[in-house]
């Protein structure tokens, strides 16, 4: 299904679980960090592209059977996905750095800091955890040294929002906050306005539950078994 028709330029905990199912209700197919945990979608290729930038990487093969592509992996190569798939729309979803700060602390930051303290890790959820410990924030994520600089973690995420704003044009960019529906969404993507409620999931309260209060590998081994299931 690639090339890709949606690139997300927003980071983590800016709404992006939401904009994923909403834009699959519209019939795309979303890739999101989410995804690549429960399919286990080439992890140790985004690692190794984000550490060897000089190498070629082929894109479409990395998105296969996706046509959107939101959080990470995919935030952290925006500058070349935006080259490499000229005529996608981009989406910088966004809220105040404070609040997304409390967000991602209450969230990905405690999930990565605890999932560094395993060693039951299954070989395909290891290779999930080097990448999303190295490439998420740089480092930051996994790094409670780095990540409590709270100042400096707000400034990087203001510096990718700005980045964003200046690099691309204004008519491929949509900027959505936090919190929007689908109308502005959906003019911008020149779709109809679906019946349906815009979704609102991944609250910091869901996330606790969904993957710090359960045990993260048998949450993961049951995603898959759903999606056989489902196949």
């Amino acid at each position: 299904m690639a090339p890709l028709k949606i690139i997300g330029a927003g980071y983590g905990r800016t709404g992006t679980d939401s904009l994923r199912i909403a834009l699959n209700i519209l019939g795309y197919n979303c890739f999101h960090m989410r995804e690549l945990i429960r399919v286990d979608r080439y992890p140790e290729t985004f690692l190794d592209a984000y550490l060897n930038p000089e190498k070629p990487v082929d894109w479409d093969m990395l998105y296969e059977g996706y046509d959107a592509a939101l959080d990470w992996p995919t935030v952290s190569f925006l500058d070349r996905l935006i080259d490499a798939y000229p005529n996608a729309k981009v989406i910088l979803t966004a809220r105040d750095a404070e609040s997304w700060y409390r967000s991602i602390k209450n969230t990905i930051h405690k999930l990565s800091v605890e999932c560094s303290k395993r060693n039951d890790f299954p070989e395909n959820l290891d290779r999930w955890r080097q990448m999303n410990n190295t490439l998420v924030l740089n480092g930051a994520i996994a790094d409670p040294d780095q990540f409590n600089d709270e100042e400096a973690i707000k400034a990087k995420y203001n510096a990718h929002v700005e980045w964003v704003k200046k690099n691309i044009p204004n008519e491929r960019l949509f900027i959505m906050g936090l919190g929007e529906g689908w109308e502005r969404l959906c003019k911008f993507l020149d779709v109809p306005v679906p019946d349906v409620p815009y979704p609102r999931v991944n609250s910091t309260k869901e996330f606790v539950n969904d993957f710090l209060e359960s045990n993260l590998v048998d949450h993961v081994k049951e995603a898959r078994k759903l999606d056989t299931c489902t196949k």
